[in-house]
């Protein structure tokens, strides 16, 4: 019975230590998360002005960018979840995913797709710890 209770108390410390492992990735996740879009924002507000959809919707239209930072802006457009975007982002959206996309050549579809499902209802569970304050 001792040799049983021991077994208890191990597996209940390993599953603590799991969850408690879980959520330290979980936050670091949502913190790096939250600074790269506000980054981004930060960038396109400080060359095209407006609200953060705004500055970024510019950026992304903006054929003197980068696609890597077109590409970026998109993901970023994506996070902030704001419906406002979506026209701007299905005007450059095909359908049609390559198997590999590089994105230093192309607006990547497969972004593409993955923004316009956050900004059509999808769930971004990690906005709920930095979306807030941005704008």
């Amino acid at each position: 019975m001792k040799n049983f209770n021991k077994f208890k108390k191990y597996i209940g410390m390993t599953i603590a230590i799991g969850i408690s492992i879980f959520a330290l990735f979980f936050v670091i996740t949502c913190v790096w998360i939250g600074v790269s879009v506000k980054t981004k924002v930060q960038e396109a507000k400080a060359d095209y002005g407006g609200s953060s959809t705004e500055a970024l919707m510019t950026l992304l239209e903006d054929e003197s960018q980068s696609f890597r930072s077109r590409n970026s802006t998109v993901w970023a457009l994506g996070q902030l979840g704001d419906s406002q975007a979506l026209p701007i982002l299905e005007k450059y959206y095909t359908g049609e995913i390559p198997d590999r996309e590089p994105l230093n050549e192309v607006i990547s579809q497969y972004e593409l797709k993955k923004a316009i499902k956050l900004l059509d209802g999808g769930k971004n569970l990690t906005a709920i710890f930095w979306r807030y304050g941005i704008d």
